[in-house]
């Protein structure tokens, strides 16, 4: 095959998709750090494959569209700082592609150098060792391979260049420690390489297809993507003024449905949820009082404006407003208390896509709107939605997390000017420290320490400082290493791992210990037992 159309490139990119979504979880495991919510795989699945579900809508069969269509996909899609950069390889390819409707061999590996080119520009400290290096070594070397056999086939480039950029995977530990001491390579390196197989084998006549009977991103996002939306808007009666407890009214929606949306005012309540029972959400609405507004909808045909945008269209611009991201309904309600105007549902366990951002966006009716991401893996989607927004000014403060977030919040001042409080917020986030409780989910070595299956750890920012399998001693030794003499205030968030008792062991140690203010949170977030912010 001397060149490919835009029927051929859709095949590819469905064959490289499929392959990665079938191996992601082998990628997800490819992360250095043991915790629990090693997504790598994940991401990059979920970001090709609304790539490949846009191209599949879209009907497309010319090759600048299908590259085009397929870039916007990747880039409204793209999670993490993995998806980020596969969206703007991409990104680079169709940018080359425009106007053509064939590649030649030559012209199919100059794309590829031009992605290449876009992921670095796209990343502030590149770091050798990671994707940037496999897509740019593999890219490279297939420039050399085309000006030496200037007559090869589509079929031998793409071996080629999936053989060197296998090689170039394998070589990943040789250019971080980090990898060299964990006996791994790069995860996000893994899944181009992964991709670029899938390439391979559909050049081959054996196009990879969609592993249904496996635990696929694919199905993941089709549940997600399922069951009702249920909105309605309830007239409390005078005995529903009495009854009605937020808290308890969250934990009972938590039972039946998912991306909770609840606004709570003096005499009525307003609350979305996406749930596969609807009755049960309309039965505990009515317990209340009267509905004043219901819609009930299947997700997949989300055609009309939710009753919350219709309630929102009609609020005038105000200067400000605030996006934060959070895991766990007690740290929604926590940034919802402080000041935030819409929290995006993610974190450590799923990181919202750019797309999640432009939605969170949509439903921010201000002029200048404040993003925080509260994950490092998550700034870079963020700021590509800031990028793709051009009606507000978009704000991203580079929280790494919650404390950081929940201090930035607190440092915001609604009657500053912008430049004010962007400052103020820059700063407030360097003087908090973070610390984290988790568990490990293998084997592994870090920074010299032994960590073992099943050990809980004590994760100062983004270093585990001490390990063992006693959850309370692990947060105590966390805690001493993050408190000494200047420390005024403690943040303890407790998440869903953690019992009351635990918590309540872990306020008197510190209690006991230092001269400081304690402000303990229901965080209920998943994964981290404990987050600790220190200032």
């Amino acid at each position: 095959m001397e060149k490919i159309n835009g029927l051929i490139l859709k095949n590819l990119l469905e064959s490289g998709a499929h392959n990665l979504s079938n191996q992601r979880k082998a990628v997800d495991a490819m992360n250095v750090f043991p915790v629990p919510d090693g997504d790598t795989g994940t991401n990059m699945s979920l970001t090709i494959l609304n790539g490949i579900s846009e191209v599949t809508k879209s009907g497309s069969e010319s090759l600048s569209t299908v590259a085009k269509i397929f870039s916007r996909g990747l880039l409204m899609g793209a999670r993490g700082n993995s998806g980020v950069i596969l969206s703007q390889i991409f990104r680079g390819f169709a940018q080359y592609a425009k106007d053509k409707e064939e590649l030649t061999v030559k012209e199919f590996s100059e794309a590829l150098m031009n992605g290449s080119k876009m992921a670095y520009k796209a990343v502030m400290r590149p770091t050798e060792g990671t994707i940037l290096t496999v897509v740019r070594e593999s890219a490279e070397y297939g420039e050399i391979f085309i000006n030496d056999h200037p007559e090869a086939s589509m079929e031998e480039f793409v071996n080629y260049i999936a053989d060197e950029a296998n090689a170039s995977l394998q070589r990943t530990p040789e250019l971080l420690d980090v990898l060299k001491e964990a006996h791994c390579v790069d995860s996000g390196a893994m899944g181009y390489v992964t991709i670029l197989d899938g390439f391979k084998s559909c050049l081959q006549g054996k196009p990879i297809t969609e592993n249904l009977a496996g635990d696929t991103a694919e199905t993941e996002v089709h549940e997600k993507a399922s069951g009702y939306r249920v909105e309605y808007i309830v007239s409390l009666s005078d005995n529903g003024k009495k009854t009605f407890k937020e808290e308890r009214v969250r934990k009972q929606l938590e039972q039946i449905g998912n991306d909770i949306q609840l606004s709570v005012k003096e005499d009525a309540f307003t609350l979305s949820v996406h749930s596969m029972t609807p009755g049960e959400v309309l039965m505990l609405g009515q317990k209340y009082g009267k509905f004043t507004k219901v819609q009930v909808e299947d997700i997949q045909s989300d055609l009309q404006p939710s009753l919350m945008e219709t309630e929102e269209a009609a609020i005038e611009n105000a200067a400000y407003g605030i996006i934060a991201v959070a895991a766990g309904e007690g740290l929604k309600k926590l940034f919802t208390d402080y000041r935030v105007n819409y929290v995006v549902s993610g974190g450590q366990t799923m990181n919202p896509s750019t797309e999640d951002f432009v939605t969170a966006i949509s439903k921010v009716h201000a002029d200048t709107i404040y993003i925080l991401p509260n994950n490092s893996n998550i700034i870079m989607a963020a700021k590509q939605a800031a990028e793709v927004t051009e009606d507000k000014k978009i704000i991203v403060i580079e929280t790494k997390s919650v404390p950081q977030g929940l201090s930035a919040c607190i440092s915001f001042n609604p009657e500053e000017e912008v430049d004010a409080n962007t400052e103020a917020m820059n700063e407030a986030i360097t003087l908090v420290k973070t610390g984290s409780v988790t568990y490990a989910v293998k084997d592994t070595m870090v920074d010299g320490k032994q960590i073992n299956s099943g050990d809980y750890m004590a994760i100062l920012e983004k270093d585990i400082i001490f390990n063992e399998k006693d959850k309370l001693a692990v947060t105590k030794e966390l805690i001493k290493n993050m408190c000494d003499e200047d420390t005024e205030v403690v943040t303890l968030i407790k998440g869903s791992e953690a019992t009351d008792e635990e918590c309540e062991e872990i306020r008197q140690f510190i209690e006991q210990n230092y001269n400081v203010d304690i402000d303990v949170e229901d965080g209920q977030q998943p994964v981290y037992s404990f987050i600790i912010g220190v200032e």
